[in-house]
């Protein structure tokens, strides 16, 4: 029998934020690629990163690095589905579905995810409709362009104000397919079609995306934003990750996306407690 949680989206504002594990089942995914394809060994990092504090756990079967390639929608069934389906059988979190594809979005909410994570915003054919359908929350991220190709000169004439205008658009789109407001999660997307001073602006004017009035996820675990700051390589990024993570927290951020649980949730911990005792 499942014990997956359910997940309110709404509840999320005022509230402590999250952490959301990152459980990539892919061979090329940047950070921890290759390293948890088999079922037995995603579930045990699932269950590692839950004790550590985590509250969600996302699971993606397509890399979205900068330079990644697309994967067939088999594929991505075959990496997420038994994975989704044994951590909802055998553990209490949350499940997110990164994915931006519709056919594996209805089978992972079959299979008991909680929530619908797509880095394209519910963009592909059939996405909104079927995210509608489910009935799930869904997180909606901003991304200039395709992983294949979207770090290759990104421009922005103001990044903030275009960022919160593609995801206000993206919020009027699920709305106008039928999924609740109080279902809607924004994440501005670090990384994803920008530099080092794009995502620097968006993190200092994450208060600013609040005004949208909804939840914020926020994940700049290892990225190259941290590397390009302190010159150093994806393994080397944790302090970096733990700041920036504390930093997003007093901004606001109600999720903070991670591959470091256990550090990053003492973090989010007190950058919280501080930020809650100057409101």
């Amino acid at each position: 029998m499942s014990v997956t949680k359910s997940f309110n989206a709404a509840a999320l504002m005022g509230e402590k934020p999250l952490v959301m594990g990152v459980l990539n089942v892919t061979p090329d995914s940047f950070s921890d690629g290759g390293q948890y394809v088999s079922v037995t060994s995603a579930f045990d990092h699932a269950q590692q990163m839950i004790n550590e504090g985590a509250a969600i756990i996302d699971v993606g079967g397509e890399s979205t690095r900068p330079g990644a390639s697309p994967v067939s929608t088999q594929q991505e069934l075959d990496r997420v589905i038994p994975v989704i389906e044994k951590i909802s059988a055998n553990l209490d979190c949350v499940i997110s579905l990164d994915s931006s594809c519709p056919q594996v979005m209805e089978a992972a909410a079959q299979a008991g995810a909680s929530l619908l994570n797509d880095v394209r915003a519910f963009q592909r054919e059939g996405a909104l409709k079927v995210a509608a359908k489910t009935g799930l929350p869904v997180c909606l991220m901003h991304m200039r362009g395709e992983p294949k190709t979207m770090q290759q000169q990104p421009h922005y004439n103001s990044v903030v104000a275009e960022v919160q205008a593609f995801l206000l658009a993206r919020v009027e789109a699920c709305l106008e397919a039928g999924i609740e407001r109080n279902k809607i999660i924004i994440d501005p997307g670090f990384g994803f079609g920008k530099t080092l001073d794009h995502n620097l602006q968006l993190l200092e004017a994450l208060a600013q995306l609040k005004e949208l009035g909804l939840p914020l996820l926020v994940g700049m675990s290892r990225k190259s934003m941290i590397g390009a700051i302190l010159n150093n390589e994806t393994g080397e990024r944790l302090y970096g990750g733990l700041a920036l993570a504390a930093i997003a927290v007093t901004q606001g951020a109600n999720i903070i996306r991670t591959h470091d649980v256990g550090p990053t949730s003492d973090a989010v911990a007190v950058a919280y407690a501080v930020s809650a005792s100057t409101n």
